[in-house]
């Protein structure tokens, strides 16, 4: 996604450079971020607090940077949380129903 990035800043665009780089910072932490998923010896509860942390820490603030969003008041802050939660919530709701069906 950085090599696109870069691509399409040297072709002038870019606003669609810097959306492409923001898309490929929150596919590196997502994909870092699910070996957590990997540790059995944790529970599926403690796994999914851990992640919900390290997204909390690393997605949101790139949300929050990334211009896709007015931000302008802390209400603007907290709409792109609840936006943040909720597709969180339903992300997570829909793995964990694949992972019972397809046993992962």
């Amino acid at each position: 996604m950085g090599g696109i990035a870069l691509l399409l800043y040297f072709q002038g665009k870019y606003s669609d450079a810097k959306s492409t780089f923001i898309t490929g910072v929150i596919i590196f932490f997502v994909a870092a971020a699910s070996v957590i998923y990997e540790v059995e010896d944790w529970s599926i509860f403690k796994r999914s607090i851990i992640h919900f942390c390290v997204m909390l820490f690393t997605i949101y603030p790139t949300l929050l940077l990334s211009g896709w969003f007015k931000i302008s008041s802390f209400l603007d802050t907290l709409k792109v949380f609840i936006i943040f939660l909720l597709v969180g919530l339903v992300l997570w709701s829909l793995f964990m129903i694949l992972a019972k069906v397809f046993s992962w």
